[in-house]
């Protein structure tokens, strides 16, 4: 049976495509050809397909509306499960903001905003979704998800779905225990404190000029590429070392904010690869400094 008609026979809520180019898919626009991609549009969704995938032993791959994410040109092989705009619904009930996966960081900030509830402001402008930040912990502007997460669902590799408490998560700089578990966030509650509907929009506004101001928003990205390496601040190393504005094929090193590898609009995910091994050597060479990816690499070469 092919794995099309494999999946149209699970009667699923959301979309099965084939053969669908990741650079559609990713905010870097870079990518090959995912063999399957379903779009998820309820838990049941997601527990038929990671079922279906354990059992047939087919490669399973989820992903969120594509941001901190890097594709190779070779695609990925198996299926793409996609947790996006058809698996977001927000609301807010009390002190706290329930959202699941596939909803954007802005969209819960503005929720949380309209509610008077105060706490997720500086995570306004943040690119990507609910289910990515909380995976890696996101965070801006001294603030981070561990500060506001109460728990979350997620979907563990065997196909089971656990809730995991905030002290379960076990959180650290761009680090949770979903990592360590190969697990994937599917609904997340964030607990909050109430306060100025004025106050809470101005910070926002506030957050959101100084990100238009500061990073290249108007050019397709990963966003922020690499983490904090202790002591010092990646973006200031890669601009020391002499590498702002340095290029590599159609990728480069942003000139407006040296953290951010931006695609000039005919990049492939090979030379952003490439300038993201260059910026390692770099700085490894200039400073001792090991700067690690914070994107997740997918695919195959």
């Amino acid at each position: 049976m092919k794995v099309l008609d494999l999946f149209r026979a699970l009667d699923l809520d959301g979309r099965v495509e084939m053969d669908v180019p990741m650079k559609r898919l990713t905010t870097m626009r870079v990518g090959g050809c995912a063999d399957c991609v379903i779009f998820a549009a309820s838990v049941r969704d997601v527990e038929q397909v990671a079922l279906l995938c354990a059992d047939r032993a087919l490669p399973l791959t989820v992903i969120g509306r594509g941001s901190n994410l890097v594709v190779r040109d070779g695609g990925i092989r198996g299926v793409v499960l996609v947790l996006g705009e058809d698996f977001a619904c927000v609301r807010a009930e009390g002190t706290r903001v329930f959202a699941q996966a596939g909803a954007s960081m802005g969209a819960v900030t503005c929720a949380a905003q309209e509610a008077g509830l105060a706490g997720l402001e500086f995570a306004e402008g943040i690119p990507g979704s609910v289910g990515g930040g909380v995976y890696m912990n996101a965070g801006a502007y001294g603030g981070e998800i561990s500060q506001v997460l109460e728990s979350v669902r997620a979907l563990l590799p065997t196909g089971e779905i656990a809730s995991l408490t905030r002290e379960e998560m076990e959180m650290s700089y761009r680090h949770t225990k979903l990592m360590d578990l190969g697990a994937v966030a599917l609904e997340a509650t964030f607990a909050l404190e109430p306060g100025s509907r004025e106050e809470i929009a101005a910070r926002m506004a506030d957050y959101n000029r100084r990100r238009r101001e500061k990073q290249p928003l108007k050019l397709p990205s990963a966003g922020s590429f690499f983490k904090r390496p202790e002591g010092y601040f990646a973006g200031k190393l890669i601009q020391d070392a002499g590498l702002k504005g340095a290029r590599v094929g159609g990728a480069q090193i942003s000139e407006m904010h040296a953290g951010f590898l931006v695609n000039l609009g005919d990049a492939t995910a090979k030379d952003v690869l490439d300038l993201m091994a260059l910026v390692q050597r770099t700085v490894y060479e200039k400073f001792g400094v090991r700067l690690e990816p914070e994107v997740r690499i997918l695919g195959e070469d």
